[in-house]
Formats: structure tokens, C-alpha cells, sequence
């Protein structure tokens, strides 16, 4: 199969869209003639985004400044959405935590879970009727390579991941023969091409350069597996190596290992 094609009622919704895979995603799409629906936080960076891939690409880009781990303000757009003709959708927002469980923030625990988790289970419900109805349609959640082992010091971030893993790759089976398609994304580090030394992360720096995927190459390969139907992609190396080592590698050994390392960054 292939991605739906853009109609001038159309839209493909993006979450996260200000910055990272959601930003590259919505170009992408963009310059592919979709119609957008463009979703973050920041109103200015979105607004800014849009007017740029109008220009370039002569599509339509609606913008909704929404936090999308406040209850009444995700109620709001899934209330707008599933009325619209939606015909993809990119769950990419989400946020992380490192250090022990007990010593995090609550709030940014909660609202961590609200975005990673709980926004992916309600946008994806409330567009999906509309459609498995159309039988045209293509879903995309971002999960992580982190969902598939449990990681300590990284415990909420890995309970959200490893539910989006495990959802998104349930409705992929799914929704076979419904001409809706369903893929999991399941990065690992994902940045831009070049960072400045001085700009560098935590995780920059933990983790070295050639492991790294690109945005932009993160987009294009998460696309390319979206127009297929695959079930799961994993761009970049490190993600590829996480992927094959967490099938086989024995659990008891693993996970305090990747918990010294996760520990660091916290």
C-alpha cells in the first residue's frame, strides 16, 4: 500500500511538531502536497513553521497550540479532530525522565505519562472510526527502542514506551484488510546533523557520534515503512543494535547495565 493521497480536505495531523522527528515528519509530508494539522506547545514555532512549509509547498497548515498533557486541552482538539477528515496521523510528542523513580518530580511524572501515553491512546481512538469508515488511512506512534527492555532510572519513560510499543504493534495486526495502516517508530538517539560542542546534551555526550541518526533521515525511513504497512521501524544504528540485543540478551544482565549508563544522564 501506500501513504493516503492528500485531498483538499485532507489533513495529516502532527504532534510535536515544533521540533525533532515531529518537525521533520511535517515537512516531509508537506513537501509530499499533504495538508497539515501541526500540534505543540510553542504557538510562535508552529505559527513560524507553517508559514514556512505554506510558502515552500502550497499546502495548507492549521495550527493548534495545544499542551497535549492537560486534560481539557487535548479534550478540546480530540473534539475538533474526530470530525475532521484526518487520514494520517504522527504521534510524536513526548518527553523523558532519568534518575531514580523516587526522586523525580511528580508533575513532570504525571504529565510525562498524560503526553507519552495517554494522549497517543485518545488521539489514535478518536481518528481511527473515521478511518477504518473511509478505508483509507495511516497511523504512526512513536514508541522508543527504550520501550523494549526495562531500563532503571528511566522507569516512567520506559512504561510509557514499552505501552505505545506494545499498542501500536496490536493495531497493526489489527487493522489488516482495513486499508489503514499502523507502523511503530522505535528510535534510539535522534538529533540534528551537526550540534555545536558547547550545545551538546548529556546524552550527546554519553553517547558517541557515528551511533546517532539524523531527524531528517529519521523521517524519510519512518515514511518509506509507513507507505508499507511495516510494523516496525527502527532507524539508526544504535536503535538497530538495542532492537536485535534486547531480543536475545538475557534480562538480568542487561538491564542494570543500560541503568548504570541511564543513571549518568540523570
Amino acid at each position: 500500500m501506500a501513504l493516503p493521497t492528500p485531498g483538499p480536505e485532507a489533513r495529516a495531523l502532527v504532534t510535536g511538531a515544533s521540533q525533532g522527528i515531529g518537525r521533520a515528519i511535517a515537512a516531509d509530508l508537506a513537501r509530499y502536497g499533504h495538508n497539515l494539522i501541526i500540534v505543540a506547545r510553542r504557538e510562535d514555532v508552529l505559527k513560524e513553521l507553517a508559514e514556512d512549509l505554506q510558502s515552500r509547498h502550497g499546502v495548507t497548515v492549521e495550527v493548534r497550540a495545544v499542551d497535549l498533557a492537560d486534560r481539557d486541552q487535548r479534550a478540546a482538539l480530540i473534539a475538533e479532530i474526530s470530525q475532521r477528515e484526518i487520514n494520517i496521523v504522527i504521534n510524536s510528542a513526548g518527553i523523558a525522565s532519568f534518575g531514580a523513580f523516587k526522586d523525580q518530580d511528580w508533575n513532570y511524572e504525571v504529565t510525562q505519562f498524560d503526553l507519552n501515553a495517554t494522549a497517543v491512546f485518545e488521539l489514535t481512538h478518536a481518528v481511527l472510526g473515521g478511518m477504518i469508515d473511509r478505508g483509507v488511512g495511516a497511523i504512526c506512534n512513536v514508541g522508543s527502542a527504550a520501550g523494549n527492555v526495562p531500563i532503571p532510572n528511566n522507569a516512567t519513560y520506559v512504561f510509557t514506551k514499552a505501552g505505545v510499543n506494545a499498542f501500536t504493534e496490536a493495531l497493526h495486526y489489527e487493522l489488516r484488510g482495513t486499508g489503514v495502516a499502523c507502523t511503530l517508530l522505535a528510535p534510539g538517539p535522534v538529533r540534528e546533523s551537526e550540534i555545536p560542542e558547547a550545545e551538546k546534551s548529556v546524552v550527546d555526550r554519553v553517547v558517541p557520534d557515528f551511533l546517532w541518526t539524523t531527524y531528517e533521515s529519521c523521517s524519510a525511513e519512518t515514511l518509506r515503512a509507513l507507505a508499507r504497512n511495516r510494523r516496525r521501524v527502527v532507524p539508526g544504528p544504535l536503535a538497530k543494535a538495542m532492537n536485535a540485543v534486547s531480543a536475545i540478551a538475557p534480562t538480568a544482565v542487561l538491564s542494570p547495565l543500560m541503568g548504570q549508563i541511564y543513571k549518568k544522564m540523570g
